[in-house]
């Protein structure tokens, strides 16, 4: 008799082959739901580490008395005139104690940038052409050499004025033009082209700015045909030796405006 050959029915295969993969595939369930427990339950830690930064503030103070510029705008060109109607303010305090020549008076300035601020307002009281209720020179301003020397200049009269620095050649101005008597380094509410008949009116305010002044004589006149000589300008003494800006009235009999002194 032949010999009969012992097989597996091919249905019982496919039942245990899918069992081995159902197992299988529940194991890496498991696995995976193991691993996200313990990374949900044991999260990694991190280290960081915070930065301290220490901020250094310096202060500063500046120097010469405290005062207000009120203007309507402040210009670096050699020529400016404005109006009063809209002003702006800055504030310069100081407090450095400075020996000064007998009679003197510190001029509000700022040591950083080295600027000093001279006001002028031609006063409707004293002489008829004034710069801060003095004429002829009666007012000296001096500033140290290489400076920048900013002028604010308000106008008080009914009738037109302005306000220029003269590199002068003669003692006093002597020439209904005060180009005759030297050479105008800066025009304040005029320009080099209307300086003898052009100025602020009044209530106006006018500023500019000469930058780097250097050591000389100088004058402030007024450029209008005639002013000058008749006694508007004041005298600008630029010197090495000066360490802080300041301004004398030479004569007691002087009439120098009290609420219009600097500021």
């Amino acid at each position: 008799m032949g010999k009969h050959l012992n097989t597996v029915p091919w249905d019982l295969v496919v039942m245990n082959t899918s069992i081995i993969i159902a197992v299988i595939v529940i194991l890496i369930i498991v696995v995976g739901v193991v691993a996200y427990l313990t990374l949900v339950h044991h999260p990694a830690t991190i280290s960081s580490t915070t930065s301290s930064v220490e901020t250094t503030s310096t202060s500063f103070t500046l120097t010469s008395t405290s005062t207000t510029i009120s203007t309507s705008s402040t210009s670096t060109s050699s020529t400016t005139t404005t109006s009063s109607s809209t002003t702006s303010s800055t504030t310069i305090t100081t407090t450095q104690s400075v020996t000064l020549p007998p009679g003197a008076n510190m001029l509000p300035y700022n040591p950083n940038n080295k600027t000093v601020f001279i006001y002028l307002a031609v006063t409707a009281t004293g002489p008829a052409f004034n710069y801060n209720g003095t004429s002829n020179g009666q007012m000296k301003i001096y500033v140290p050499a290489g400076w920048n020397v900013m002028i604010i200049l308000t106008n008080e009269q009914s009738i037109p004025h302005n306000a220029n620095i003269v590199l002068n050649d003669t003692q006093i101005p002597n020439n209904p033009n005060i180009s005759a008597d030297g050479k105008i380094l800066l025009y304040v509410g005029d320009s080099p082209s209307n300086f003898a008949n052009n100025g602020i009116l009044s209530g106006q305010t006018a500023v500019g700015i000469l930058d780097n002044i250097s050591a000389g004589y100088y004058w402030i006149a007024c450029g209008i045909t005639g002013h000058a000589e008749n006694g508007m300008w004041a005298d600008l003494i630029v010197s090495n030796s000066v360490s802080v800006p300041y301004f004398i009235i030479s004569s007691s009999s002087s009439s120098t405006s009290t609420t219009h002194s600097w500021g």
